[in-house]
C-alpha cells in the first residue's frame, strides 16, 4: 500500500491513475481501473448529451463501488456540449472527482468549488501549473514531451518539467508522461509528485476497447516509433508513427495550413481504428513508452505488477542509502 496525498485525497487505493483516452475512457473500462484501486475518468467528451454523460455514470456505477471521475475537455474541438452543462451533468449525478483538461478551467472554477468537487486539472507547461494553483484546484496533474496525446510546444521532457512544477506550487503533483511501471512510479514518488499518470500502458490491457491488432502493435513498437505531428498548428499530438502521419509530417513540411491539413488530422479519420484494428489509416495518440510494453495483462494484474515493481524499487534504493 502507498499511500501519498493523491490516493488520501481521491480515496483510492494506489496512487496511479490511467490518463483518460477519448473514445476508450468508457465504463466498462473505467470500472476496471477503479476496481483495481488507481482512478480513471469517463471522457465527457464521447457523449453528445448530459443525458448521455450521465447513464455512463451510472452505468460504471453498477460494475463498481470505487471512486471514479470525470474528465472535460476544455479544447473546444473536444466538447460536444458547453463544459458548463457537462460538469452540471457530472454534479448532478452527484461524482465527486472532476479532471478538465486543455484551456484554462478559471471560467468553470466557481461552479466546481459550489458542488464541492475535488478538481484535477491537466497541463503540459510550467506556467500553467503555477496559474491553475493559484486557482484553489486540488491536484494539478502535468505532462512532459515524452506523452502520448498533446504535449506542449515547449518540448520539456518529464524528468526536468516535474521538478520544476513541484518547485513552483503548492499543491500535490501527478506526473505524467513516460511512466509505464512500477519503477517510474517509485521515480516520480521519488521527485515528490504524489502519484502518476499513465495512458499508453493502459492501452495494452484486456479491458481496454482496442483491437487486439492495435494491442500487438504497439507491443512490437519501439520507444522510437511515435512522432509528433501538428507543431505546424501550435497543437503538437504525440501519435504512434504510420504511414498516415508520415503524409501528415510531408504536408507539414511543405506548408499546408488547417485547410489542407484537416481531412487527415479530424477525430472521423482515426475514430473506429483502435477498435476495429484500422491503424495504417488516422492518429492514434501513443507515449515513447511503447518501448517498454511486452504483455498484455488485465487491469488489475497490471496494477500488481506496478506495486511490486514499485516495491523492489524502494528496498534496492534502501541498500543504495545503507
Amino acid at each position: 500500500m502507498l499511500a501519498t496525498a493523491m490516493t488520501d485525497l481521491l480515496h483510492i487505493k494506489h496512487p496511479v491513475q490511467c490518463g483518460t483516452m477519448q473514445g476508450l475512457s468508457r465504463p466498462e473500462f473505467v470500472a476496471a481501473v477503479a476496481e483495481a484501486g488507481g482512478l480513471a475518468c469517463l471522457a465527457a467528451a464521447i457523449f453528445e448529451t448530459p443525458e448521455g454523460l450521465q447513464q455512463a455514470i451510472e452505468q460504471t456505477r453498477s460494475l463498481t463501488d470505487q471512486p471514479f471521475g470525470v474528465n472535460v475537455s476544455l479544447f473546444p474541438a473536444l466538447s460536444p456540449r458547453p463544459p458548463e452543462e457537462m460538469i452540471q451533468a457530472a454534479v448532478d449525478s452527484k461524482i465527486s472527482i472532476l479532471e478538465t483538461a486543455g484551456r484554462s478551467p478559471e471560467p468553470y472554477r466557481q461552479q466546481i468549488t459550489d458542488a464541492g468537487l475535488l478538481h484535477i486539472h491537466k497541463c503540459a507547461r510550467l506556467r500553467d501549473a503555477v496559474k491553475v494553483d493559484t486557482m484553489g484546484v486540488d491536484l494539478i496533474s502535468v505532462v512532459g514531451t515524452e506523452c502520448g496525446g498533446h504535449p506542449s510546444m515547449e518540448g520539456v521532457t518529464s524528468l526536468v518539467l516535474i521538478p520544476r512544477v513541484l518547485e513552483s506550487v503548492s499543491k500535490p503533483v501527478i506526473a505524467g508522461g513516460g511512466f509505464s511501471g512500477g519503477r517510474t512510479l517509485a521515480a516520480a514518488l521519488a521527485l515528490g509528485a504524489a502519484g502518476v499518470n499513465m495512458g499508453t500502458r493502459f492501452l495494452a490491457t484486456r479491458e481496454c476497447p482496442v483491437h487486439d491488432k492495435a494491442k500487438q502493435t504497439l507491443l512490437e513498437a519501439r520507444e522510437t516509433d511515435s512522432v509528433l505531428v501538428m507543431q505546424s498548428l501550435n497543437n503538437p499530438l504525440r501519435s504512434l508513427r504510420t504511414p498516415w502521419t508520415e503524409k501528415i509530417l510531408e504536408m507539414e513540411a511543405q506548408g499546408a495550413g488547417l485547410d489542407d491539413l484537416l481531412p487527415y488530422i479530424s477525430g472521423e479519420s482515426s475514430r473506429t481504428g483502435w477498435v476495429e484494428g484500422n491503424i495504417e489509416q488516422g492518429i492514434f495518440p501513443a507515449g515513447q513508452v511503447m518501448g517498454c510494453l511486452h504483455s498484455i495483462p488485465s487491469v488489475a494484474e497490471l496494477m500488481q505488477e506496478i506495486l511490486a515493481e514499485a516495491d523492489q524499487a524502494r528496498d534496492e534504493l534502501t541498500k543504495c542509502f545503507g
